[in-house]
């Protein structure tokens, strides 16, 4: 299981930590206001640290070394942004996301490529999308059938400057769109994956598991799978 670290125990945060514990994940909560973590559950077993959540002490003292992502969920637009470019570019936090109340601003920093959700639009379950990929299984849609997805896609960085199509091939799946800077994109043949990009794809709901698997390695391991299962035919 992982470590995941959340800054802000209001109403969405502590209810991050809750499906996260839930899930068997370690938590740990950033809250500069202690009483604030009453919001949390008696039985609840993660660490609460009390602090600014951009402070690299407070960070620390919550393991954001060790963490595979980080959710920025307080009330302020600006410490959200600040601590969520903290732990990517500082600690080298995979999966990031800050929740911004300003859609206007979230827009300039989604065209930056710092993961945002804006109050609009707000849920706890799109966080949990952002940092935790398996939560999106049930997808933004299925066909009648029930046999595919729509869902959006978590990959390893090494993935980066890859042509969609030779992504598909490797990993059995069709990328129905994308989002850069902001914006929908649909693919070309020509269309190579960007830092930054949010792929969005069709795939079979029993080979989820699969393609998760080797979406979150290496495009050289995915495609001496691809030529594993070539060869068992």
């Amino acid at each position: 299981m992982a470590h995941f670290v959340i800054m802000g125990c209001g109403r969405v945060g502590a209810s991050l930590a809750h499906t996260l514990e839930d899930d068997g994940h370690s938590v740990a909560v950033i809250d500069r206001d202690p009483t604030a973590f009453r919001r949390l559950r008696p039985s609840f077993e993660g660490s609460t640290v009390t602090g600014v959540g951009f402070d690299r002490d407070t960070l620390e003292a919550a393991r954001i070394a060790e963490a595979y992502a980080f959710a920025a969920v307080s009330s302020g637009d600006n410490s959200n942004i600040l601590a969520t470019r903290v732990a990517r570019e500082q600690y080298h936090v995979g999966h990031v996301v800050a929740r911004i109340y300003d859609p206007g601003r979230a827009e300039v920093y989604q065209r930056l490529g710092i993961p945002t959700v804006a109050s609009v639009r707000w849920s706890t379950d799109q966080v949990l999308r952002r940092i935790l990929p398996e939560h999106s299984l049930s997808g933004d849609f299925r066909e009648a059938s029930g046999r595919l997805v729509l869902r959006e896609l978590a990959t390893d960085p090494s993935w980066y400057g890859m042509p969609l199509a030779k992504l598909e091939s490797l990993v059995g799946v069709r990328v129905a769109y994308l989002t850069r800077f902001g914006e929908g994109v649909l693919p070309t043949e020509d269309t190579r994956y960007q830092e930054g990009d949010v792929l969005h794809g069709m795939l079979p709901v029993k080979s989820s598991s699969q393609i998760d698997r080797l979406l979150a390695s290496t495009p050289a391991r995915a495609a001496q799978v691809a030529a594993e299962q070539e060869a068992d035919k």
